[in-house]
């Protein structure tokens, strides 16, 4: 004869827990407004590193001694986050921010003076030059780093333990 053996387990505090869980995942703007904010601060520290890994320095950097991707800052300020559930965006309406990402070549143009009649050049004064274009180096700073990462996953913790 097998006697029977009945084990109760009192499972309210797993209910409840999930049931926590489920209402977090309804709306999860929020931890996407602050995960966006993590990705745009990583943006900002990849301008003032010049580069996570290090960007060929350009020539006008090299030249005036100042930073790569930085003569105006504009590119550097335009970054933003937009938000929703289960997305989030991190980006820049900057024309010219892609080819920097990116590298590529710029096509032949012609240059001429915005506020004077005529360009002094090194070969002479012109009223236009023709350019050939520029090859532009990949220098990316639209991307998110290792550390990035760990911060990502400590805020999504906090967001479903509701801290």
């Amino acid at each position: 004869m097998t006697a029977a053996v009945s084990i109760t387990v009192d499972d309210t505090e797993a209910r409840e827990l999930l049931s926590r869980l489920k209402s977090r995942m309804e709306s999860t703007k929020p931890l996407m407004e602050v995960i966006g904010e993590v990705v745009r601060t990583s943006v900002e520290r990849n301008f003032a590193q010049e580069g996570r890994p290090a960007w060929e320095p350009s020539r006008r950097a090299l030249e005036d001694g100042g930073q790569t991707l930085s003569k105006t800052g504009r590119l550097r300020r335009s970054f933003t986050v937009a938000a929703g559930n289960g997305w989030t965006a991190v980006g820049t309406n900057v024309a010219y921010a892609a080819i920097h990402q990116l590298g590529g070549h710029t096509g032949p143009h012609i240059i001429r003076p915005r506020k004077k009649k005529a360009l002094r050049t090194p070969y002479g004064i012109f009223r236009k030059v023709n350019h050939p274009g520029s090859l532009i180096p990949a220098r990316p700073f639209l991307q998110v780093q290792d550390e990035d990462w760990e911060e990502i996953k400590a805020t999504i913790n906090d967001f479903l333990l509701g801290e």
